[in-house]
């Protein structure tokens, strides 16, 4: 309903998912701060989870007992950075079903080359973003939008506080050039979302970043 009131009041659905997209944000500021103050709360006490560690390395059990003991003797969570990631999961389903079943959110045009916003992006690289009459294999197709998802994902992960696990970092180094291969098939309107989204979770993380310190040192290790 607000996406279509959106719609009707700015006359362009890619704009509209857009002002979704800052409206879902902006509700969602306060779980961003929670998030921001568990991963404080976390990387305050690295260097005594890295201790038990090296201490418990031949017993996984006690390692894991221990690591508990000390998470409820900190209070801290360290689940809680995916907590914002779980919130967003059904607004994105509940998008890509407006876009694909409602009729009237069909063919509507965004801007430039974006004609149509149910349908995956037109231009990518193997045509020359549409300079070869070429049609390649979906998981091929590697538009101008999944490219600045993967962009965008990557300067938001460059964003988190240094992870001191090695296998943390793998993932977090391969997984935007992932996810713009997974996503390039998708709507258009979808990646329009998700790159508003990072660009606006990266804002929130700059501002955040001023009020923890200990954070915005870790980034720049």
């Amino acid at each position: 309903a607000l996406l279509h009131w959106l719609f009707e009041t700015l006359g362009n659905f890619g704009f509209a998912i857009i002002c979704l997209t800052f409206v879902v944000r902006g509700l969602m500021f306060p779980v961003a701060q929670r998030q921001f103050s568990s991963m404080a709360a976390m990387r305050a006490v690295q260097p005594k989870m890295k201790a038990l560690q090296e201490k418990y390395k031949d017993d996984k059990p006690k390692l894991q007992q221990e690591m508990m003991e000390l998470y409820k003797k900190e209070k801290v969570n360290p689940l809680a950075g995916c907590l914002p990631i779980f919130i967003q999961i059904p607004i994105f389903f509940a998008l890509y079903k407006v876009l694909q079943l409602t009729i009237e959110m069909r063919h509507q045009p965004f801007v430039l080359w974006i004609k149509d916003l149910s349908a995956p992006d037109p231009m990518h690289i193997l045509n020359l973003f549409g300079l070869l009459p070429f049609t390649p294999p979906s998981f091929l197709a590697i538009g101008v939008l999944a490219l600045l998802l993967g962009i965008s994902m990557y300067f938001q992960f460059k964003l988190n506080p240094a992870q001191m696990d090695p296998m943390q970092q793998q993932i977090f180094s391969i997984m935007p050039w992932m996810m713009m291969f997974i996503m390039a098939p998708f709507a258009a309107g979808l990646l329009v979302y998700w790159i508003t989204n990072n660009c606006l979770s990266m804002a929130q993380q700059w501002w955040l970043y001023k009020r923890h310190p200990v954070l915005s040192a870790a980034t720049a290790k």
